[in-house]
C-alpha cells in the first residue's frame, strides 16, 4: 500500500438503536460520536437504522404478503374477462 492516501482503519462501535443492539469491528468510516466499550477503552459509535439484529430477513419475523387474496378481490371487484363495448 502507498503511504498517506488510505484512510485510517481503526476500531469503531456500530450501534442499531432500533434492536438495542451494538458490535465492534474494523472500519475506516468516521464520527464524532464516542462511546466506552466493555473493554473501558472509547471508540467511535456510527448508529445504523438496521443491522443484522433487527432486519427482518435475519430475525425471521419476515411478512408474507396475500397476492392471491389481492388478485382474487380485483377480479370480485371489477370482473374476470369482460369486454369493452
Amino acid at each position: 500500500m502507498k503511504p498517506g492516501i488510505h484512510p485510517e482503519y481503526r476500531p469503531v462501535v456500530f450501534r442499531d438503536r432500533a434492536a438495542d443492539y451494538a458490535f465492534l469491528t474494523r472500519s475506516t468510516a468516521t464520527s464524532d460520536k464516542t462511546i466506552e466499550w466493555e473493554d473501558g477503552n472509547s471508540y467511535p459509535v456510527i448508529d445504523v437504522e438496521i443491522s443484522s439484529a433487527s432486519h427482518p430477513f435475519y430475525t425471521g419475523t419476515q411478512r408474507v404478503l396475500d397476492t392471491a387474496g389481492r388478485v382474487e378481490r380485483f377480479e370480485r371487484r371489477y370482473g374476470r374477462g369482460r369486454s369493452k363495448p
